[in-house]
């Protein structure tokens, strides 16, 4: 039996169904946790989402270019309404290489994500990282608006 409160218990568990829904490719399902109110930030290449269709093609943007990424879970702390989880991102990325050839380029980098949970729904969610070491610029440009100067 745990000691942890109940709330803290189904909050931990919100957010751990969640990340599975991400890593399963299972879109739909993870948006369904998020409350009708929500705010999604990517802190690593700074962009933030309020409203579910543009969050969902955000995920499914991710999914198409990163198809076999996985995030794996580290380390879970909860607290009040507050999930924080430290987590490791893993993808393979197919870079140009010299005379059109092209090479596989590993990519792995740890961070975490802040999860606000109310009334058993997400309302905030924050992902930290090093926006850089993760070479996900191509995700970032499909949500970037160009202002010319």
């Amino acid at each position: 039996m745990t000691d942890l409160p109940i709330g803290i218990a189904a909050s931990e568990g919100l957010v751990l169904i969640a990340l599975s829904d991400l890593n399963g490719g299972k879109i739909d399902d993870l948006i369904a946790n998020f409350a009708e109110q929500f705010k999604f930030k990517d802190l690593g290449i700074g962009l933030e989402f309020k409203e579910k269709e543009q969050l969902t093609k955000f995920f499914q943007k991710a999914r198409e270019l990163y198809p076999d990424s996985v995030l794996h879970t580290d380390r879970v702390f909860a607290s009040g309404d507050h999930v924080i989880t430290e987590w490791t991102f893993q993808t393979t990325l197919i870079q140009p290489f010299y005379s059109g050839l092209s090479v596989k380029v590993p990519v792995s980098l740890q961070g975490a994500s802040i999860v606000r949970i109310d009334n058993g729904k997400i309302t905030e969610w924050s992902d930290y990282y090093d926006g850089l070491t993760s070479r996900r610029t191509a995700l970032a440009s499909f949500f970037t608006e160009w202002v010319e100067l």
